[in-house]
């Protein structure tokens, strides 16, 4: 099921060509309506901007000035909200609301501050200043073009008013005083109808373009600041983060506990017995120790498991094309694997992109019943990207809940991205970039 142009269809269900449906189309009687909603309030935005920063400026002699115009700029954010919900019913421009304004301490003083101070209350003021103009012209250009072309489009049905009640045989095109010409034969009808039905496949592209400055406007001016945008976008890096460290800990100390420690503590109790036994039993301490030894072996291998986990040596000494090689070789089908790096990233960055190679590669060996897969990395520009391919079943998908989704935000924290393309029945192509930051 696809949306084109407001109406949700099937494909290979139309008959008609996009551009004889697009005058009939939601979409366009929805960007219409938006334009002729501009006007009055264009007007409406135009006169409070200009009202109250008249006045607030006339009083900035005296003390009541500034807390106008600051009253003022609260109000236009208030007008901007209205824009940005017509907008996101009418042009479907889900444009975010800015940060509200707080002042770094309590009291009006402070909040006035923070308001003179904010470059999204002065840029809402600009939008009430330059958005009149454009509403205007773009106003009288839409109802007169789309007026027109279907006036004249249905001109054969409505024809008969010009006798009926203006004394004329039809639309004048031409009259002197003297000589009258008017759209009164069959062919003269026929070809203003033919007119008109050419500018009324025009008329949607007309409003799609006029409306694309409106979309323009109401993104660049009442939408928050590239920098906001951005704090907000690191806070919740900073989050995830946060949240990730603190599994990973917990996962370490779980390890820790239930492998590593619980086998020590039962090495450091058969090694107690086979103290007591060693005068009373040789043979059976001499069992006991052999047996101690085969769970020192074991408990060895278990940390050095766990320490590969937490940041293998083999990426510190070797860089990124052995240690990839290492997972590759642990995993239980064939992989190969092609690194082709001209240098070695940034240490955070190599890191993050050896455990998201090793992540996606156990999903391979658990999950995806393949036969094969493949390990390429390399760079473009500033960019480090991985790509990881499997002929298993497919379906891999990085929605709510999944280990995709989890290791999505892990990239996005450091301005990565995971790109699955899974169709079921396979291939798995997982793409990853990230930061190069050296």
């Amino acid at each position: 099921m696809a949306t084109e142009y407001g109406v949700r269809t099937e494909p290979g269900r139309h008959t008609l060509p996009t551009a004889l449906r697009a005058p009939f189309a939601g979409r366009m009687w929805k960007e219409f309506v938006y334009l002729l909603l501009s006007l009055p309030m264009g007007i409406l935005f135009f006169t409070y901007v200009v009202t109250t920063v008249s006045l607030s400026a006339g009083l900035l002699v005296t003390f009541l000035g500034i807390p106008l115009l600051a009253g003022a700029l609260l109000g236009c954010r208030g007008l901007g909200s209205v824009e940005r919900a017509r907008a996101r019913a009418l042009l479907d421009l889900d444009v975010a609301s800015p940060l509200p304004v707080r002042g770094e301490k309590a009291g009006v003083m402070s909040w006035v501050g923070a308001v003179l101070k904010s470059g999204v209350s002065w840029r809402h003021l600009l939008y009430g200043f330059l958005h009149l103009p454009w509403a205007l012209f773009s106003f009288v250009t839409s109802v007169t073009f789309v007026v027109t072309s279907w006036s004249l489009f249905l001109y054969p049905l409505w024809q008969w008013v010009f006798p009926e009640y203006l004394n004329q045989d039809g639309i004048t095109i031409f009259s002197d005083g003297s000589r009258e010409f008017y759209v009164d034969t069959p062919f003269e009808v026929v070809v203003t109808s033919a007119t008109g039905l050419g500018l009324v496949l025009v008329s949607p592209w007309l409003v799609r373009a006029l409306t694309c400055v409106d979309r323009l406007m109401v993104a660049g001016l009442l939408g928050p600041s590239r920098l906001a945008t951005r704090v907000s976008e690191l806070e919740s890096d900073r989050g995830v983060v946060v949240d990730t460290a603190a599994a990973d800990l917990r996962r370490i100390e779980r390890d820790l506990h239930d492998g590593a420690q619980a086998r020590l503590v039962a090495l450091a109790m058969d090694l107690g017995l086979a103290k007591e036994k060693l005068l009373e039993d040789p043979e059976a301490a001499a069992r006991m120790v052999d047996e101690a030894h085969g769970e020192v072996k074991v408990a060895l291998q278990e940390l050095r498991d766990l320490a590969r986990g937490i940041h293998p040596a083999v990426l510190t000494d070797r860089g990124l094309d052995a240690a990839l090689s290492s997972v590759a070789s642990r995993c239980t089908v064939p992989v190969t694997v092609d690194v082709e790096l001209p240098a070695r990233p940034a240490a955070a960055i190599e890191g993050i992109a050896y455990f998201t190679v090793s992540e996606l590669l156990q999903n391979v060996s658990k999950h995806a019943r393949a036969s094969r897969a493949s390990v390429e990395v390399w760079r473009t520009q500033d960019r480090l990207l991985l790509q990881v391919t499997d002929d298993g079943r497919g379906g891999a998908s990085t929605s709510s809940g999944s280990g995709l989704a989890g290791l999505a935000e892990r990239l996005d924290a450091v301005d990565g991205v995971l790109v699955v393309d899974s169709p079921a029945g396979g291939p798995t192509t997982v793409t990853a970039e990230l930061p190069w930051r050296r």
